[in-house]
């Protein structure tokens, strides 16, 4: 069973910084719930397909050398953590946000992210 901290590296790695969509549909079946929610400031999805969606649309729309890196260390507890991130070129981010996670039986069952200009 992963551990929280695995989750929130997973879902920002595996997932969302991932550009092979068939290594991204595998890691999404392994890490989260078939309900999994993920909200962020565009609206709530629910399932794994959704968010597979959301994933890819996020990744397309980016230029080739945009990409996720922690911001943060993670902050967990025992069915929750926080990770802090940046995304664009590595040394120059655009945005910076915060996945919080909820963890239902070992997998990621609601994702909410909050973002922020990089600068603000």
């Amino acid at each position: 069973m992963a551990s929280v901290t695995e989750l929130l590296n997973a879902n920002l790695h595996e997932v969302f910084n991932n550009r092979d969509a068939q290594a991204r549909r595998e890691a999404i079946e392994r890490i989260y719930t078939e309900d999994v929610a993920f909200a962020d400031p565009e609206g709530t999805t629910v399932g794994r397909v959704a968010l597979g969606r959301k994933a890819a649309e996020l990744l397309d729309r980016a230029p080739a050398d945009f990409q996720f890196v922690e911001d943060s260390i993670p902050y967990t507890g025992e069915d929750a953590g926080a990770l802090a991130w940046a995304f664009g070129p590595v040394d120059a981010p655009v945005v910076r946000g915060l996945d919080i996670i909820e963890v239902r039986d070992g997998r990621i069952s609601s994702v909410r992210t909050l973002v922020v200009p990089a600068s603000a």
